[in-house]
């Protein structure tokens, strides 16, 4: 089984974007309940705490890697295949804690400064279940577009037969590429869009098929029991994503009524797709912020 095709074809993307994914990043993996992690690391352990990026539902770890860099001039960035997801091990099943318990492992809960993770979507939910198992053990978290409070877009389109029916091949990866589509659908940037699928698929018997394990979405789905968190957190909304400003608000009031809340204007529920400028200006504020204490 082969390796992801690579990257798009340089030319009409902008120099940061180019030189972000360009730095390649680490490699590693670590084993978790015996099932191998794949993990993507940039930049080097520092004063200031490392940040943990977790990727949302049948997506992966490289869904960061225009993003990653930017957030790492001044600390270790690391990203990872959630099991089932990229270059990671499989499962005979999938849950919440499972996931939650990779995090941390990925996290290093012993290592100080203590972490702080970034999810979206799934992955926002991940860290939240994460950070309930670790009371004050993370140094924060932070929630995009996450709906927290209701199933995610991927898994409604799993339960609805919508997408990620049965697994199938296609005989080129041309082919596979172009029917990459986010869930829910929405505007993104022509470049970004190309090298997010180029980088999501893989060769098997008989073709080629997307990166992750269609039985992700055959648990049932599985919600944090809100409450007051022992960690700072902070909730990152797309302007035009999957849930309201009063659905923001809902989840902020669930956590204590302490959550910083940041709104990306123009920004669908993949913001990394559309506004990854944004998102990067958006996560450094809070990074700075927690940086000096507050």
């Amino acid at each position: 089984m082969s390796e992801s095709v690579g990257q798009t074809q340089q030319g009409n993307e902008p120099a940061w974007f180019s030189e972000a994914i360009a730095e390649h990043p680490e490699v590693s993996s670590i084993e978790v309940d015996g099932v191998a992690i794949n993990c993507l690391s940039w930049g080097t352990p520092s004063a200031k705490p490392d940040v943990v990026l977790l990727h949302g539902g049948a997506a992966h770890a490289r869904w960061w890697e225009h993003i990653a860099p930017l957030l790492a001039l001044d600390r270790r960035v690391i990203a990872f295949d959630l099991s089932g997801h990229g270059d990671s091990e499989r499962r005979p099943s999938y849950d919440l804690n499972q996931w939650a318990a990779e995090a941390l492992a990925v996290a290093g809960l012993s290592s100080e400064p203590k972490p702080i993770l970034i999810g979206h979507s799934l992955g926002g939910v991940v860290a939240l279940q994460a950070a309930i198992a670790a009371g004050g053990d993370l140094g924060g978290i932070v929630i995009v577009d996450s709906p927290v409070l209701s199933r995610t877009p991927e898994e409604n389109a799993a339960a609805e037969r919508r997408a990620f029916g049965p697994p199938r091949v296609y005989p080129t990866a041309e082919e596979l590429i172009a029917r990459f589509r986010p869930i829910p659908d929405q505007d993104s940037i022509d470049y970004i869009r190309e090298h997010v699928a180029s980088v999501s698929v893989r060769e098997y018997d008989g073709g080629w098929g997307w990166k992750f394990d269609p039985m992700i979405f055959a648990h049932a789905p599985q919600l944090p029991k809100l409450g007051p968190l022992a960690t700072r957190s902070a909730y990152i909304r797309g302007e035009r994503g999957i849930v309201s400003p009063d659905g923001v608000r809902e989840i902020v009031a669930g956590l204590g009524g302490q959550t910083a809340l940041i709104e990306i204007p123009d920004a669908g529920h993949a913001i990394m797709l559309d506004q990854p400028v944004a998102l990067v200006t958006g996560l450094r504020a809070i990074l700075a912020e927690w940086d000096l204490g507050h």
